[in-house]
Order: C-alpha cells, then structure tokens, then sequence
C-alpha cells in the first residue's frame, strides 16, 4: 500500500488507526441529484476525508466536480452544485489505500466509451488490480491515475459486449477482492457487491427514485427509505426509460457463494446509527462491552471509553459489570489539519490535540479503559499516559475486539504485520507493560461473533470475514502473493 500524506498523519494524531477506504453514493432519476449526492456524502465523511467527488448528467452532458478535503469544504456552496445539473449523480468521498493522494486519483473516474460517457466509483480494493494493470499496460493502455478504479475502466472498454450494462458485468467478473461499486451512464445507474460482500451497500428510494450508498445514514439524512442490502454478488441495473419510468433490473452473474460481511464494519467504520448487513451497529458494540466484561472482568470505580469509538462498547461494558459510566476524556472535535506547523514540538502534543482529560471523573479512582481496537498502541500508550497525569489510581485498558495479527487487502489501510503491536510483543502481559496499564484483555474472536451474529465462529465457514484477527483471508490475493502488492508504481507527482 502506498503511504497517505494526510496532514493528520504529520501530526501524529491518526496513524495508529485504521482508516476505510471510501463511501458511495448514487441516484437516478431526481431533480436535486446533487444536491441529495452531497448530503449523503456528508453522512459518509467518517469513511473517507481526503477528498471529494461528484459527477452528474442533465441529459446532454456530465458534469463533474472532484475537490481535495471534506465534503463540507466544497459541496455546501451553492455555486459548486449549481455546476452539477441534471436528475442523475454518483458520489464518493475518499480515503486512498492503493493510489497516491492527488487529484487525478479521487473520484468518481470518468471516461468516454464507445457507447458514450460512463462514470464509475468504488468502496474497497482489488486484490488482483496492480496484476491486471500491468497486463493491460503491456498491451498498449495508457493509465491516467494510480487508481485500480481505472482498470475497471479499461476492462469495460475493451469487453466486446454490446450493451453498457453487460460490459460492466464481463469487467467486474474478471475483479478479485472486496467491493462496492456505482456506475453511471447516459440512462443507467448500476450498483454492484463482491461475490462475498465484503464491502456493504444499500439500496434505498426518494420520492420513487432508486438510491445506492455505502450505509443506512445517508439515507436517513436526506429523508429516503431503506429498501433492502445490495446482495453479494449481485448487480441491479436501473435505468431511466424514454418515458420517463424506471426499470430496475437484478442480476446475479457470479457465481453463488456464501455471504462474508467485513467485522470491522462492526468494530470501527460504519457509524453507530447505521444498520449494517440487517443489524444495528450501536447495538452490536455494546453487545461486545458487555462480552467483554464477562470475559475479563477487573474490580475498578469508572469505566472510560476512548472516544468516539469505544463509547458504545464502555457502555455495554458498564451495564454488564455495574461499574458506574463517565466521560472520563473528552474529544476535541474541532482539531485543524494545517492550523500550525507540525513541528516535533507540536507532535509531542501528540493525543492531547484530540483528547483531554476530564480530572474530575479520574483522580483517585481505578479506571476500566474501554476502547474498540488497538493498531500500533501508540495511541493508546499516549492516552493511558494522560490518564495517569490526571491521577488515575490504577488503569486497566479492556479492548472491544480481538488482537490484530495481520494486515488487510480489501479496502483497510493498515501497517504491515510487523508494525502491528500483536506481533511486537511475546503476550499480552508484555504489551500491558509497553502500554503502561495495570491490566490488559481484548476481546475473544467468539466473542466478537456473538456480539455482532449472535452464535460462534464456524471455523468450516466463517460467517464474517476476519482476517486481520485470524488470518484467513477470504479470497486469493493475487496482488500480494505476485509481489505486486504495496510496490509504488511509477508515479508522476501532482500538486492538487
């Protein structure tokens, strides 16, 4: 994977958690589709804040704006969307994982086929792109972005089917990994899932018109009805006919398998209002603090989640132990990305950027530290650390998953296994010790399933795909067995 040059990252403030890859959004058929677009990209900012983009077709023409930064910094101006006419629009807000971070590389992608203009946003990684791109780069393509988007592109010109919808499916066929996709063309708007569902989507309506996007909370902030998950494997192919109807049409052209929704969905990225995979995911974290409780239970006077995450979690935590609840360290919401320079004086703030202190809910008292997953431990050493100043008489950190052991090739940025604090350390008393806390436990992988599936981990067929907690990873990784995965490409260097 290609290192983000994120401001935060300077800071030290966001390296030591892990970060998805992007949100989708798309609607067919509505006058305000882009306006709608960026509401919904709104809602899906938590899943990508490094850019922006939307593009739109009023009938005759696309229009696109791709912008750097959150959605908020571009998409709230009315002169900005008055750029973006007609009744159809796609949308994606970005946090890169393969691709640097430049404009040439934030979408939705566009280009021009033989059957006219098709734009195209994803959710997720391929596991076989970099092979790919280099076969159709030996074959004469010319590629504008480092994005494995662009292949997708390159596979939909080059199928020899006649229809646009038929081309998108004989591209997606050839496409391993973990995905969600939207593409847009003159008439159409075609969702499409991986074969296990890795990624999530959902599909929805607004006033009768068809709407896809990465979670249940974009729905919600534009009013729209949820209708149904997008299935694994599935393509639906809604097009606007010349009378004005729309035909929805699902297809399921691969081949079926069972569905393996990602955990860290549940554990970390999607927002606690969502409804994920047909549960509520605020829920599911507080069915794993109080899993948690039972598994390793401490005698302490508090119990303290690490904010925003491990809120729910500390929550499931405190009910299930009887340990009184506080907001032991609040969030500072507000932080600037390039307010000040990153000096080394100022990254030695480090957490506290983010992250106070409440004395008054700490000093004398046994903290329980409820966060919802540990990376590096960086983060946590520095928090622990703040607790301490601010006269916590003992903390004991409990961890709402399991140790991370392995790295992920679906969409997830995360270090490579050998920065990874699992694999630092010969056991947990040792990583307590680097952490600087009295007591140390994480989740068990059982768990975890219980807290989100309501049953075990079916070790013949896991229900989930959770191989950064045990090592099987659900697909080839084409990529990273050929050694093609995480190598830079040839790269030209842009400024915005």
């Amino acid at each position: 994977m290609i290192q983000s040059t994120h401001s935060d990252f300077a800071f030290g403030l966001d390296d030591d958690t892990l970060h998805e890859e992007c949100g989708v959004f798309g609607i067919l058929g509505h006058p305000d589709a882009a306006t709608l677009t960026a509401l919904g990209l709104h809602a899906l900012q938590h899943r990508g804040q490094e850019a922006a983009g939307i593009v739109s077709f009023d009938g005759k023409r696309f229009h696109q704006e791709r912008h750097m930064g959150l959605v908020g910094d571009h998409y709230t101006n009315p002169a900005t969307l008055a750029r973006l006419p007609g009744s159809m629009s796609i949308g994606h807000t970005r946090y890169s994982t393969t691709g640097e971070v430049a404009m040439r590389n934030v979408q939705p992608l566009f280009a021009e086929l033989e059957e006219g203009g098709i734009a195209i946003a994803h959710n997720g990684n391929f596991t076989n792109g970099l092979t790919l791109r280099r076969q159709i780069i030996a074959t004469g393509a010319i590629c504008q972005s480092t994005s494995d988007t662009e292949v997708v592109l390159h596979l939909i010109a080059r199928s020899r089917h006649s229809s646009t919808s038929d081309r998108f499916i004989d591209a997606i066929r050839q496409m391993e990994g973990g995905y969600s996709m939207l593409a847009m063309t003159r008439t159409k708007l075609i969702a499409a899932r991986d074969p296990i569902g890795i990624r999530p989507l959902v599909m929805g309506e607004l006033d009768g018109k068809p709407i896809f996007c990465s979670e249940t909370c974009a729905l919600d902030i534009i009013g729209a009805k949820f209708i149904r998950d997008v299935e694994n494997g599935e393509v639906i192919i809604c097009e606007i006919q010349p009378d004005g109807s729309i035909t929805v049409d699902a297809r399921k052209p691969s081949k079926t398998q069972p569905e393996r929704l990602c955990l860290f969905e549940y554990v970390y990225f999607a927002r606690p209002d969502s409804i994920v995979g047909g549960r509520n995911v605020y829920t599911t974290r507080k069915n794993m603090g109080s899993n948690l409780a039972k598994e390793a239970p401490v005698e302490g006077d508090v119990v303290v989640p690490v904010p925003d995450g491990g809120t729910p979690a500390a929550l499931g935590y405190a009910q299930q132990s009887g340990i009184p609840f506080e907001y032991g360290i609040i969030r500072n919401h507000y932080v600037g990305r390039t307010f000040i320079e990153p000096t080394q004086q100022i990254r030695a703030f480090g957490v506290k950027l983010k992250h106070s202190a409440n004395r008054a809910m700490i000093e004398g008292k046994r903290v329980v530290l409820v966060d919802d997953s540990i990376v590096r431990g960086t983060t946590s050493l520095k928090i622990v650390q703040m607790i301490r100043e601010a006269g916590a008489k003992e903390v004991h950190l409990r961890v709402a998953s399991p140790m991370i052991f392995y790295p992920d090739f679906y969409g997830i940025d995360t270090p490579d296994a050998d920065k990874l604090l699992a694999n630092q350390y010969a056991d947990v008393a040792a990583m307590a010790k680097y952490i600087g806390v009295d007591s140390l436990a994480f989740l068990s992988i059982n768990g975890l399933y219980r807290a989100v599936g309501g049953e075990d981990r079916n070790a013949a067929r896991p229900q989930f795909t959770d191989h950064y907690f045990t090592g099987d990873y659900p697909t080839r990784l084409l990529d990273k067995n050929g050694e093609a995965m995480g190598n830079k490409l040839s790269m030209l260097a842009s400024n915005g």
